[in-house]
């Protein structure tokens, strides 16, 4: 067996600490792998290592070591955590954890550009920050883009019940592990050894209905050749139903206690100049519902017989319901199977080959809603001119389920399927009987997404509405000439559409991509390369080799206009990267240890230049007294720019913007949400078309960043851990959103800011406006090394172990993060912008906290897990420029959820378990200042509206 160690002299800070890991495995028949008395030897080694604590490698270092606690601090969620606290899902586990303090896009979005796909905001910080492992591997990079712009990593799709545990390496990372690890590292381990066979399984569902639940695992692990061949596989299989908006109170109609009474969608919707020889902001409006309407009395069945005759103040009247935000979903429905191999073998003591493979396949389907579903004449003729009212008009029609066939809804739904692998083939060992260890192996990524979007086609669908509605075009205006003239028939646009008829102009859309990482990797390592006073000083060197790749190809009738309202993301490249890395660990002391680490990045893009990066970091650790430690660490982080930064294609995309500039023009107040809520809907509701594209010029961005902090065992049961964080970052990829720039414009336009400074200057750049109307036609939103952002952060944490003599176990652990600063300055030379303060440009939540309590005693135990969320801004601060000052701005209240779980041991090899998610049934903290216009009247990056759901689990272990 590959293994030498020299064991550890057993601090009371480190028995503390290895205590508070193996107590809760105290319980659970995973747990309790090898309880068989067939496992024997197997066993006894298993209970001898466990109390002898070997040196081991943790992460944030690559040198083996004998303490649990370094001067990176590490958070540890085992798999006994994740069940008993009743984590469905590693983006579950990671999503509820302290760190996890910025929104982030998720299924609650329901039109996000990456529906299907989950991850987090560590600190705050753009996903993509984040460095993902899986067993110290890099994961494969999701092909879409996170908000269409960024890559990131999708952690939806691994396998939850074969976690062995999942480790939270909080601060930059870089000098040890590369590009993106500057908010931190989050390694997930899955098993790797296990006597006999389990099989799991779980069902569940919610008390508000959707979401019912099915997974299955089975992992075996075997033995053969006299000991020398091991190896583990295990296969996981997951269904789960989507939860739509209608199945919950707040999301199935408009907003009914908002700032303004609710607003009908509008269905069925004639707007536009209706005196055309009057032109001007005055005359705009809905034109009334004509005779052949019948006060919408031919489409009132619809949307469950909630459509009828509605009427907007300073608009007009049209058919609409209250009741159409409630067809979308909310969560997705997901088919997914996993499957996971880890095979070793001991060519002799001091060589071993292992190879590893995790595959995933994963289908979600979910739908954007009612608002996205609809047809409109803005988009091919803009107005058209009809000489019975004499006036520049648009028709918009939103499409309803009955028009969809028996099914509804589900006729339009949208599915993506992934297939994502990770292999890894290697040898390691020593050199003789040397203490130098080799780890000679390669490593092979990919992630292949296929995208299946439901599309309207643009022809098909502009000349069904031109046949059966606008009739035959008659020219063009009297008065410009450049409006088509038509004379519809009102009484055929006021119809429901039948199911084949909707089919003949809808249909469904592919688009592939692909992301792929192949690595080799070489490194040796001598943990005890020479003594010190402190002990065995240990060196690591690593050599890497890798080719990435990212393609996106989307369907080519996204880009030739052949779909009616959607465009799509384009490109593709490919680059070579290469890195060296090195490690010292030095005990200088008994109570003094040194590390250092550097390494060095170059990337060379092909048709692009080379760029490299050199990151480095120096940590401490004081330990006065056994119980004690003091340890800090100060380096430097980085993040390549990304395969889409740099090879992204000129893409457009549509969008709706609020022209912020001409609302305030016709007298509407771009800081009073119910004010751009009357805004005529031509300005508040423009779509205009959009370009990106990447830049191959993009230089890494940066960072200097530190840590520094104490962990105290004053008792073998009881510790205690405090840390401090600081990240200095510039150079930041920054893209704006669509929303942000029209404001800003607006804002530099109206003079509020200096129309000749910097912002400004680039912001009217990028928007384009009509030159004889002044409307916005187009805007560009660039990728460019620009942006600069200080935060800072602290965390603490406690383990606590009590044991009576009648009343079993307890255990708590608690975990807590509060964020000190989050400054950013978007373009140099403008002011900065204090993130924790200003609530437009974030609504995260500065405090967050998990407090655990388990209870163990014989075949029984019990745990409630708290999650805490501190207070976030309301609505109206979030949107005005004058933040809390606004009128009616305030803080929403601190928010709590509750996981229970109560798990009995039935017989020697079975578990049973009952969990409840969201005891209380919270839903997000009531926010009046929401308009009625909104259908999602609450913060879905911050909350979620899912309430309570219910699980029974049986966990059953074959034994050999």
């Amino acid at each position: 067996m590959v293994v030498k160690s020299r064991r550890l002299q057993r601090s009371r800070l480190s028995a503390a600490l290895f205590t508070a890991m193996l107590l809760p495995l105290a319980t659970g028949a995973f747990a309790q792998e090898g309880a068989d008395s067939s496992s024997g030897d197997a066993q006894s080694q298993e209970t001898s290592r466990a109390t002898e604590i070997d040196k081991i490698t943790v992460t944030g270092s690559l040198i083996p070591q004998t303490e649990l606690e370094t001067f990176s601090p590490v958070m540890t969620i085992t798999a006994e955590d994740i069940r008993s606290r009743g984590f469905t899902s590693v983006s579950d586990v990671l999503q509820q954890n302290a760190v996890s303090t910025g929104g982030v896009q998720g299924a609650q979005t329901s039109a996000s550009f990456t529906q299907g796909a989950e991850t987090i905001g560590m600190f705050g910080l753009d996903p993509g920050y984040t460095k993902y492992l899986i067993d110290g591997r890099p994961m494969a990079n999701y092909p879409a883009l996170y908000n269409g712009s960024d890559t990131f990593n999708n952690i939806s799709n691994i396998p939850i019940d074969l976690v062995e545990s999942i480790e939270i390496l909080p601060g930059g990372q870089s000098s040890l592990y590369g590009s993106d690890a500057i908010a931190g590292v989050i390694n997930i381990k899955l098993k790797k050894q296990m006597d006999g066979t389990s099989l799991n399984l779980r069902g569940g569902w919610y008390g508000e209905g959707g979401g019912s639940s099915f997974r299955i695992s089975v992992a075996d692990g075997f033995s053969a050749a006299d000991g020398r061949l091991n190896g583990l596989v295990g296969v996981q299989y997951e269904q789960r139903d989507p939860i739509w908006a209608y199945q919950r109170d707040l999301t199935k109609q408009y907003n009914t206690d908002g700032t303004s009474p609710p607003l009908a969608s509008r269905d069925f919707l004639v707007y536009g100049y209706k005196d055309i020889s009057n032109f001007g902001f005055g005359n705009f409006g809905y034109v009334p519902l004509p005779p052949e309407a019948e006060g919408c009395a031919n489409v009132d069945h619809l949307f469950g017989g909630t459509e009828g005759e509605r009427f907007r103040p300073g608009s007009g009247e049209y058919c609409g319901s209250f009741f159409t935000p409630g067809y979308r979903t909310l969560r997705n429905e997901k088919e997914a199977t996993q499957f996971m191999g880890h095979l070793t073998y001991d060519f002799n003591d001091n060589a071993q080959l292992y190879a590893d493979l995790l595959y995933s396949h994963e289908k979600v389907g979910y739908h954007v809603g009612s608002n996205y579903t609809w047809w409109g004449t803005g988009v091919k003729w803009g107005y058209f001119y009809d000489p019975d009212v004499d006036g520049l008009i648009n028709l918009q029609r939103g499409f309803a389920p009955e028009d969809m066939g028996p099914e509804g809804y589900r006729n339009s739904m949208n599915f993506d399927a992934s297939d994502a692998y990770q292999a890894a083939l290697g040898v390691k060992g020593y050199f003789g009987e040397s203490d130098w260890s080799y780890d000679f192996g390669g490593t092979h990524t990919r992630y292949e997404l296929e995208e299946r979007n439901f599309v309207r086609w643009a022809d098909p669908i502009n000349d069904y509405f031109q046949d059966k509605v606008l009739g035959p075009q008659q020219g063009w205006d009297p008065y410009f000439g450049a409006y088509p003239v038509f004379t519809p028939d009102y009484g055929a646009f006021y119809q429901p559409i039948s199911p084949e008829d909707f089919a003949s102009f809808t249909g469904y859309a592919n688009s592939r991509s692909e992301t792929s990482d192949t690595m080799i990797r070489g490194q040796v390592t001598n943990a005890s390369l020479f003594e010190l006073p402190g002990g065995d000083a240990g060196l690591a060197i690593a050599l890497e080799w890798g080719r990435q790749k990212w393609d996106y190809t989307p369907d080519s009738r996204f880009l030739d206009g052949s779909i009616w309202g959607t465009t799509a993301v384009a490109g593709g490249g490919e680059r070579d990267r290469h890195a060296a890395t090195a490690e010292l660990r030095m005990p200088l002391l008994d109570m003094l240890t040194l590390t250092t680490s550097g390494r060095y990045d170059s990337f060379s893009p092909d048709g692009g230049q080379k760029l490299d990066k050199t990151t480095y970091s120096v940590g401490l650790e004081f330990r006065p007294v056994d119980s004690l430690m003091f340890r800090g660490k100060y380096g430097t982080a980085f993040r390549a720019p990304t395969l889409s930064d740099q090879f992204q294609g000129r893409s457009g995309f549509y969008t709706f913007v609020t022209d912020y500039y001409l609302c305030s023009q016709a007298g509407f107040d771009p800081n009073d949400p119910a004010q751009i809520d009357a805004c005529p809907t031509q300005l508040s509701n423009r779509q205009v078309f959009g370009t990106q594209s990447g830049n191959l010029e993009l230089e890494p961005i940066n960072a200097d960043v530190w840590n520094a902090g104490v962990v105290w065992a004053p008792t073998s049961s009881l510790s205690f851990t405090a840390d401090y964080y600081s990240w200095d970052i510039d150079n930041e990829v920054t893209q704006q959103s669509s929303d942000a720039l029209m404001f800003q414009e607006y804002r530099c336009r109206a003079g509020i800011d200096d129309i000749n400074s910097p912002t400004c200057v680039q912001t009217l750049a990028q928007v384009t406006r009509q030159a004889s109307n002044n409307f916005v036609t187009e805007i560009y939103t660039p990728k460019i090394n620009v942006s600069k952002r200080k935060m800072e952060a602290a965390t603490a944490s406690f383990n606590y172990l009590l044991g009576t003599d009648n009343w079993g176990q307890f255990v708590f652990d608690g975990n807590y993060t509060r964020i000190l600063k989050h400054d950013r300055t978007i373009y140099e030379g403008d002011p900065t912008t204090d993130y924790l303060d200003n609530p437009y440009y974030s609504t995260d939540p500065k405090d967050r906290a998990t407090l655990s309590g388990t209870w163990i005693k014989g075949d029984w135990s019990s745990t409630l897990y708290m999650n805490w969320m501190g207070e976030t801004p309301n609505y109206i601060a979030s949107v005005s420029t004058a933040g809390y000052d606004a009128p009616g701005a305030k803080k929403l209240d601190d928010y709590y959820t509750f996981n229970a779980s109560v798990s009995y041991q039935a017989l020697e090899n079975l578990e049973l378990s009952f969990l409840v998610n969201n005891l209380t049934n919270e839903m997000p903290p009531f926010d009046g200042s929401y308009p009625g216009s909104t259908g999602s009247p609450y913060n879905s990056s911050n909350y979620s509206v899912y309430g309570r759901s219910f699980y029974l689990e049986a966990r059953y272990n074959f034994g050999n």
